[in-house]
């Protein structure tokens, strides 16, 4: 049963990786997933051909209850306790999961509030070069700071609307889209809420805002840096770009009444998360939620427009906002963390599957940094949200306490590795999507200067990490 639990899970993954041939929503296998690994690993359990590991590290099994205390609570006690034992580890990992999703639709709502008062629309204004090279490192700048804040997906789709403006020719434009990909991959990589994996690693307590940002600030900023400034002496970013004054009318007309106090509110709320967590010791989803509240609030009485009526309220309120989340990429997460849980809470060599793998890794490559490179590599090809939540499957808190060293550069990796293929990460999924990026143009032009990036991030946080270490020890 084993097998078949790690079949459904590899056959569930090749079907999220070739979605796009097969023109399937990657939601549908990944709820298929989810569904079936846990149905397998309950008929195995109930079979007693599976055993089961709970997050205290006790072993469960239906013919000898847990950890052998058969023989103490009876084989009727024995049983319930082993029954109960599965239904804790399963409601375990759907809390965990849940905290999760939580945060991100109150960040999704959040964000998709401030759109519909034209907020970042502020943002156009504030270009006014006509360089391209300027260009560059204007919407770079952009791109890495708005990724921490806003998380790098709904950086970059902000920022390719904003591309669309300053610069027509498309042919022109990619090449900016491309590298704002590798910018907000690398800002959403130091900040709680800049990425989806990092959120999983501060939410899951492995690392801490103050840790992220302390270690890996500088090998993000090398890794957003070094790629745009080599790109600054390409050929596409000499000269300058034509603006004319009826593209910067028509930008100041778009703006609303209220759209510079809902981009402030609005990303001043979602910065308030990590805030919130840290006077409160609260988790971050409650302080998301308390963030929402506050932006919706104030949503439902300002006035976007001098003549301003109730039926015009409904274009402009938090319910439009709402229609418009991608619950299917909250669907996605769900599907694929519960399988990965699956996987975690089967015993294989008295510890969870995944744990055995990390064990295994190790007896083969003993060095971690080479393991945790390699996983960002594999995260240009599959999807780094799994791949995060394998590894915190795969490493004991015991063995890695929150701001482990193993943890930031897993945040790292697996944050900005996705940039070397345009596949993979969000961020650069949703460019391709905008602007119909060719995979292999992204990978001709644009996958040695991520692979530079990212390679030269990763030697800086290595250093970084050892010099703070001889300071401690000294």
């Amino acid at each position: 049963m084993l097998a078949a639990v790690v079949a459904c899970f590899v056959i569930g993954y090749i079907v999220i990786v070739f979605e796009h041939p097969l023109r399937l929503d990657k939601t549908v296998p990944a709820l298929l997933m989810g569904a079936l690994c846990w149905a397998l690993l309950s008929l195995g359990f109930n079979a007693g051909s599976l055993e089961i590991i709970n997050t205290e590290g006790d072993v469960f099994n239906m013919m000898n209850s847990i950890s052998g205390e058969a023989m103490e609570v009876g084989h009727a006690g024995a049983h319930e306790a082993a029954e109960e034992g599965f239904v804790g580890a399963l409601l375990h990992h759907l809390g965990k999961t849940a905290e999760i999703l939580i945060f991100l639709i109150g960040a999704m709502t959040i964000v998709e509030i401030v759109d519909l008062h034209r907020g970042f629309d502020i943002l156009k204004g504030w270009v006014k070069t006509r360089s391209k090279k300027r260009l560059l490192w204007i919407v770079g700048c952009l791109g890495f700071v708005l990724s921490a804040i806003i998380d790098n997906l709904t950086a970059t789709i902000v920022l390719v609307t904003l591309l669309r403006k300053l610069v027509p020719d498309r042919d022109q434009r990619i090449w900016y889209v491309a590298l704002i990909v590798i910018a907000a991959n690398a800002g959403g990589a130091w900040s709680p809420i800049g990425d989806v994996t990092t959120t999983m690693l501060w939410i899951g307590k492995r690392v801490s805002t103050a840790g992220l940002m302390e270690f890996l600030i500088v090998p993000s900023l090398i890794c957003f840096a070094l790629p745009f400034l080599i790109a600054s002496f390409l050929k596409p970013f000499q000269g300058e770009i034509t603006l004319t004054e009826e593209q910067e009318e028509e930008q100041d007309r778009e703006r609303l009444l209220s759209s510079k106090t809902m981009l402030f509110l609005g990303l001043g709320m979602i910065v308030f998360v990590p805030i919130f967590k840290t006077i409160t010791h609260l988790p971050p989803y409650l302080g998301m939620m308390l963030s929402l509240g506050v932006v919706w609030l104030v949503s439902e009485y300002i006035h976007p427009e001098e003549d301003f009526t109730e039926e015009r309220k409904v274009k402009y309120s938090a319910h439009n906002a709402l229609s418009r989340i991608e619950m299917s990429s909250i669907l996605f997460f769900l599907g694929i963390l519960m399988a990965v849980a699956a996987l975690e809470t089967i015993v294989v060599n008295g510890v969870g599957a995944l744990r055995a793998v990390a064990e295994s890794l190790r007896a083969v490559i003993p060095n971690e940094d080479i393991v945790i490179i390699i996983l960002g590599f594999l995260s240009a090809i599959i999807d780094n949200v799994p791949l995060v939540a394998a590894s915190m499957g795969m490493y004991d808190l015991n063995n890695y306490p929150i701001d482990a060293r193993l943890w930031h550069f897993i945040a790292y990796s697996a944050g900005t590795g996705g940039s070397m293929l345009i596949i993979g990460s969000a961020a650069g999924v949703a460019a391709m999507g905008m602007e119909r990026i060719d995979f292999i143009w992204y990978f001709k032009k644009i996958a040695w200067l991520a692979f530079v990036g990212f390679a030269a991030g990763a030697a800086a946080f290595i250093v970084i990490e050892s010099l703070f270490n001889i300071g401690v020890t000294h």
